[in-house]
């Protein structure tokens, strides 16, 4: 396996470490991300993923076409968008929300199980708290089946507190950045760039840091964003990251216009197992193309297509989509020793975390 080394420099010329897929924070560790626990019937979170209740919602649609009726219409479940699915669930007494609250139940069984099976592995050991995100929660429909997860969970005695991510779920990709960024970076500039690459969606935004008004990052915010639904394009690999190109690109003019003093650093998340020299080890198959090719580096395409920004040279890290949205909840952690977090996409995303030092609750 090809190895990609490319150490930057700070504008002080010191060599800043090699540290995609850090493990080791200043105030947390990851302990664990990118799980691929399985059973006989292959990975287990494959059966907690949007794409899983998108699969559970059209065997049970295919039962009521066998009678002669389908409420939710003619659209292959996949097409439903969640708007349409929450109005379905809002219609009282009707054979559409019967099916909807039936697939809600039957995934919240499943996401129990799967969560349970999580909670048994090493690197979720005393795990505390789980914070849900992915697209999945930002529904009525993703919310009800998160509350009737955190019921199955207490029944069957596994003593966790489950809830949503608190910010927008287009910013938590974005916003964990902060976290990981290099400090010396930050020095005399206000934001950074951050990418979240989805198996559907890319995000790309400009993250302000904030840190007057608090040390913590609690008050980071994402101000400027970019959303393309790439699954709807089919792009190859090499238009996806064209694109991606662009979409920096677009942000940095808007740094310019608006005198906001941008980093030269770019943060990239994506799923998958990330090695040390920025490639990826496995876990990207959701994504176009063949991104665990050997010939493959995103951190050096970057670096190379977009070597400098404000006049020092580029900064690329690139870490666990799972594992930056779960560290933008960091500053709200701080009351508990071991959390995760799961996230709920094209595939199912996870990352555990300990805190170094916690408050007493």
């Amino acid at each position: 396996m090809a190895r990609h080394k490319h150490r930057k420099r700070t504008g002080d010329h010191h060599p800043l470490p090699d540290v995609h897929g850090a493990r080791e924070l200043p105030s947390v560790v990851v302990e664990g991300y990118s799980l691929q626990l399985r059973d006989k019937d292959g990975f287990v979170g494959d059966q907690a993923s949007q794409t899983a209740f998108r699969e559970l919602l059209e065997r049970w649609r295919r039962r009521r076409r066998k009678k002669g009726n389908d409420p939710l219409g003619g659209l292959h479940s996949r097409e439903l968008t969640k708007k349409a699915l929450d109005q379905a669930l809002g219609k009282k007494a009707s054979e559409a929300a019967d099916v909807v609250h039936g697939v809600i139940e039957e995934f919240a069984e499943e996401l129990a199980w799967v969560t349970e099976r999580f909670m048994h592995h090493p690197s979720w050991k005393g795990v505390e708290r789980i914070v849900i995100g992915g697209g999945f929660p930002e529904s009525d429909v993703g919310e009800r089946a998160i509350l009737q997860t955190s019921a199955l969970l207490e029944d069957m005695g596994i003593s966790v507190q489950l809830g949503r991510i608190s910010h927008e779920t287009d910013d938590g990709g974005l916003l964990g950045w902060v976290h990981l960024v290099p400090p010396p970076l930050l020095k005399g500039h206000d934001a950074i760039l951050a990418l979240d690459i989805g198996g559907t969606n890319v995000r790309c935004g400009i993250v302000k840091t904030r840190r007057r008004r608090a040390r913590d990052l609690s008050k980071a915010k994402v101000i400027h964003r970019e959303k393309w639904r790439h699954a709807d394009d089919g792009p190859s690999r090499k238009v996806l990251v064209d694109r991606l190109v662009e979409m920096l690109e677009e942000q940095m003019r808007y740094c310019g216009r608006k005198g906001i003093r941008l980093a030269p650093f770019i943060g990239i998340g994506c799923p998958g197992l990330i090695r040390k020299d920025g490639s990826i080890a496995r876990g990207a198959q959701n994504l176009p193309g063949d991104w665990e090719s050997e010939n493959f580096h995103l951190p050096s395409r970057l670096c190379k297509r977009i070597p400098t920004i404000g006049g020092e040279p580029t900064v690329v890290l690139m870490h666990n989509d799972a594992v930056v949205q779960g560290l933008s909840e960091l500053p709200f952690m701080r009351d508990v020793k071991r959390w995760a977090v799961l996230t709920i996409g094209t595939g199912l995303g996870n990352a555990s975390y300990c805190n170094k030092a916690a408050k007493a609750s």
